[in-house]
């Protein structure tokens, strides 16, 4: 079976993320990629980073921040990449690389990347032309891989959306049945493609053109365990686990809970339209707060869920890298869509807790939850 991996998406993210692991586990001896990159859209701005992939000499990736509360600083050149292609200009080539020479395929596609544009609900679909979005792409290369007798496929999914698999196989087999699908394709594509639930975590922070990226020493790739399924790499941020749900409940309860957190606070105060995270925890003030909730609600909520240890050490890692000294995140970018967030991050966290019969009282997250409203003007003038 072919190692290769084919890589929908040429995001900053996956350059230092997916790329950079399966670059150091080259470099550690293993059997794994290389790694073509696609680019899904025909998107002219990024023409010159697909032409960019592939170089002998690799490209940078950079990592800086803090590490077990020491500063560390190193630069990368990843050379797991051998080329780039776009699917609008290079469909025949794509077509026959995905048919005969990938044993792996991963996705960042962005929010929107599993929406199925009405061109391609047709039997159009399995004409030869080039679809018209990333699930229909994928679902015509997977038509073509059958057709081949290309064999078994593992698809790990990276976009942040929760049962990430789960959702791109069913968007798959609902357009491949939509659009007049053989009975026996879609049985290949039950049984012989495997798509599976990951969950990653990486703040990288900016590019570096015309391929690179800048990010922080943290880094996570879970993958959900099913039959059949085996990592394509060994890696030490890469996880094989049972169940993903306590690595999201970490991320979006205290990372993303402490993110939205700030957020309110900043929008509350009408503080500095350019400050950062770690601008605002510099206020020791604001910094004290922040850990109050942490030591007061959310790490008691965690604890009704026998997850007290886990979170505690969460905590620790999160106030690290939002103290990171290279990193100039915005608090006017959190605050973006801030009542969505505080819906998703604190009022599902207190949901999730009360689900063990325990009724959290969290004064203070009680109090952003019906506060709310706040957001929009600050908000508004921080745009201005």
């Amino acid at each position: 079976m072919s190692t290769r991996i084919l890589q929908f998406g040429t995001s900053r993210f996956l350059q230092a993320h997916v790329d950079l692991f399966v670059h150091e586990a080259r470099e550690a001896g293993q059997a794994i990629g290389p790694i073509t990159i696609v680019q899904v859209s025909g998107s002219a701005e990024r023409a010159g980073r697909v032409a960019a992939f592939g170089h002998p000499q690799g490209y940078p990736v950079v990592i800086r921040g803090l590490e077990a509360g020491r500063q560390v600083e190193r630069r990368i050149a990843v050379t797991s990449v051998d080329g780039g292609l776009s699917a609008q200009a290079d469909w025949a080539r794509l077509t026959a690389l995905f048919a005969s020479d990938t044993g792996f395929v991963v996705s960042n596609t962005g929010d929107r990347g599993y929406e199925v544009s009405d061109d391609d609900r047709s039997d159009a679909l399995f004409s030869g032309c080039v679809p018209s979005s990333f699930v229909g792409k994928l679902t015509a290369l997977l038509f073509h891989r059958w057709q081949a007798q290309g064999g078994p496929l593992t698809v790990l999914p990276c976009e942040l959306l929760n049962r990430n698999g789960d959702i791109l196989q069913q968007a798959v087999l609902s357009l491949a049945a939509e659009a007049g699908a053989d009975e026996a394709f879609l049985h290949y594509l039950e049984t012989e493609v495997l798509f599976a639930n990951t969950l990653v975590d990486r703040i990288v922070s900016e590019p570096i053109e015309p391929v690179g990226a800048v990010a922080e020493p943290y880094a996570l790739w879970a993958i959900e365990a099913k039959p059949g399924l085996a990592l394509p790499f060994d890696h030490p941020s890469v996880v094989l686990t049972d169940d993903l749900e306590p690595y999201e409940r970490l991320k979006l309860h205290i990372l993303n809970l402490g993110h939205t957190l700030l957020a309110d606070i900043w929008l509350r105060e009408s503080r500095a339209a350019n400050e950062t995270v770690r601008a605002l925890l510099q206020d020791a003030t604001v910094r004290e707060r922040l850990l109050a909730v942490y030591r007061q609600e959310v790490v008691p909520g965690f604890a009704a869920h026998g997850m007290a240890e886990d979170a505690k050490a969460y905590v620790d890692v999160t106030l690290e890298r939002f103290d990171n000294p290279f990193l100039d995140h915005r608090v006017a970018d959190i605050a973006q869509n801030h009542g969505v967030k505080i819906e998703r991050r604190i009022a599902a966290f207190l949901d999730w807790v009360a689900t063990t019969g325990t009724t959290p009282a969290a004064p203070i997250l009680r109090s952003v939850i019906a506060g709310q409203a706040v957001a929009t003007p600050h908000t508004e003038r921080a745009k201005a």
